[in-house]
C-alpha cells in the first residue's frame, strides 16, 4: 500500500508481508447442507466496492468475518499481501472504526511454532524463538512516518457467496492488530483494516486458490462515480479484449508490476528513462518518481492556456483555477492532453491515461494534479499507478498465468455471472 494523500502521517509501508502458507487440510464448508468429501471445482465471487479518490480517498469492501459472520469494511490493497483487522485482544491502542472491534478467541491464535509464524519472522527479519508450543505468533509493522501496528495472527472464517450462488466459509488466516500508532484523529475511520490481495502465499486470494475455492485471479474496476466492483476467479476476465503484458517482480517488494514504461503526454515522448511500474489499489494518487514528475510537470504548466491559474489548494500540492470554479473534471478535461504508458514487456503494450485519470476537481473547484511526487515520500525510483488512473478500468491480475491486463469498462455496473459486462 502506497500512502494515502492525507496528513503526511499516512506515508508508505516499510514493510509488505508476503510469508509462505502452507496449503491447510480443511475443506471449505458449504452453507447449509452437507457436501460430499471430494474438492470442489474453482469458482468466483463479486463484490461491491464503496468509496471514492475523492473526497473518501480510497475503494474499500465488506466482507464478513466470523462464526457468526459479521460485516467488516476493508481497504482494497493490492499492493500488500496480509490482511488485517483493528480488533480487542484487547486493544491498547486502536482508532475509531466502522464496526465493534473484532475479538477474537484463543482458539483461533496462531502458534508460534507454526511454520506460518515462522516464515512472518523472516519477512520482518527478525529472530523466529518460540518459549512454548502454545505461545501466540506476534507481529509489528513500523511505517515509513515511525507509526507502528503490533498485532497477532489468527485464523477463522470468511463467509463468501460464489457465482452458482452457494456459499463458503474457508477458515482463513489474517492479522489482529491490537496496538496502532498510525496517528491521532478522532474521527471515525472509514474502515476495520485492510484486505491484502498480493500475490504472496498470506494473501486471501493465494488462501482461497489453496482452498480450491477460486482461482489465483482477482480484478478490481473502480468507478469515476464512486464504487465499483471486485473479483476473484477469472469467469468475469474478457481474455481476448484486455490488454496483457506478463508480470514482472518488481524490485520493490512484492507489488504486482507490469514492468517498465516509456512516458508520453500529448502523443510524444517526455524523454525521460524507463519507468518501473507497479499497480497498487491501496493508493488514492498515482506517484511518479522526481525525473519523470518535474518532466510531467514542466509540459503540463507549459501547455495550459491562459485561463488556468496555479492556485494554492490544501487537497493536493499542485491546482489551477478558472474563470469560474469547476464542478467536475468534464469542466476543465478539454485543457489537458491524455498521457500514455508504453510498457516495453507487452509488444509496446499501451496504458492511455485521459485528463479525467490524473485530474481531481477539489470542493474548492479547482482541478488538481493527482500525480505526486513520490521521492518526497521516499518511493525513490519507485512509480505507482494507483485509483485515480485506474478508475473505469478493469485491473486483471492473473496469477495463473503471470499476467496483468487492462481494458476500459463500465465499472458503475456490478455484473451478473455469465453475462457480457463489455
Amino acid at each position: 500500500m502506497a500512502a494515502r494523500w492525507a496528513p503526511p502521517a499516512s506515508l508508505i509501508l516499510l514493510l509488505l508481508l508476503a510469508v509462505l502458507v502452507p496449503a491447510r487440510a480443511d475443506k471449505p464448508a458449504r452453507a447449509g447442507r452437507g457436501e460430499p468429501d471430494s474438492e470442489p471445482e474453482p469458482s468466483s465471487a463479486v463484490f461491491q466496492l464503496y468509496g471514492n479518490v475523492y473526497p473518501h480517498g480510497l475503494y474499500y469492501v465488506a466482507m464478513s468475518i466470523g462464526n457468526p459472520p459479521k460485516p467488516y469494511f476493508l481497504d482494497v490493497d493490492t499492493g500488500s499481501d496480509l490482511t488485517w483487522l483493528q480488533c480487542d485482544a484487547p486493544c491498547v491502542s486502536c482508532s475509531k472504526v466502522p464496526h465493534p472491534l473484532y475479538r477474537p478467541t484463543k482458539n483461533k491464535l496462531v502458534p508460534c511454532v507454526d511454520q506460518m509464524c515462522a516464515s512472518l519472522y523472516g519477512v520482518l527479519s527478525k529472530d523466529h524463538k518460540c518459549d512454548s508450543p502454545k505461545q501466540q505468533c506476534d507481529y509489528e509493522i513500523r511505517y515509513a512516518d515511525q507509526g507502528s501496528s503490533l498485532g497477532v495472527l489468527i485464523i477463522d472464517s470468511f463467509a463468501v457467496r460464489l457465482a452458482n450462488a452457494s456459499v463458503v466459509r474457508p477458515s482463513l488466516a489474517f492479522g489482529c492488530g491490537y496496538d496502532q500508532e498510525v496517528g491521532s484523529s478522532t474521527e471515525v475511520a472509514p474502515t476495520d483494516g485492510v484486505l491484502g490481495l498480493g500475490s504472496g502465499s498470506i494473501s486471501l486470494l493465494s488462501q482461497l486458490k489453496q482452498h480450491g475455492i477460486t482461482k489465483n485471479v482477482v480484478g478490481h474496476c473502480l468507478s469515476m462515480r464512486g464504487g465499483g466492483f471486485l473479483f476473484f476467479g477469472d469467469n468475469l476476465v474478457p481474455y481476448s479484449r484486455a490488454t496483457w503484458v506478463p508480470m514482472v517482480r518488481s524490485a520493490f517488494r512484492n507489488y504486482y508490476s507490469p514492468g517498465s514504461a516509456s512516458l508520453y503526454f500529448g502523443g510524444r515522448s517526455l524523454g525521460v528513462g524507463p519507468m518501473e511500474v507497479v499497480l497498487d489499489s491501496g493508493s488514492s494518487f498515482t506517484y511518479f518518481s522526481a525525473q519523470p514528475y518535474q518532466t510531467l510537470v514542466t509540459a503540463l504548466k507549459g501547455d495550459l492556456s491562459k485561463t488556468l491559474k496555479e492556485v494554492s489548494d490544501p487537497s493536493l500540492p499542485l491546482c489551477w483555477k478558472g474563470k469560474k470554479p469547476f464542478k467536475s473534471v468534464l469542466d476543465v478535461k478539454k485543457e489537458f492532453k491524455s498521457l500514455v504508458l508504453s510498457f516495453s514487456n507487452g509488444k509496446k503494450a499501451l496504458m492511455e491515461i485521459p485528463p479525467e485519470n490524473y485530474l481531481i476537481v477539489t470542493k474548492y473547484g479547482n482541478a488538481c494534479l493527482g500525480i505526486l511526487n513520490g521521492s518526497e515520500i521516499g518511493l525513490n525510483d519507485l512509480n505507482i499507478v494507483g485509483d485515480i488512473t485506474m478508475q473505469d478500468q478493469m485491473i486483471i491480475y492473473d496469477n495463473e498465468r503471470g499476467q496483468i491486463g487492462w481494458i476500459r469498462a463500465p465499472c458503475d455496473r456490478i455484473p451478473k455471472f455469465g453475462s457480457s459486462l463489455l
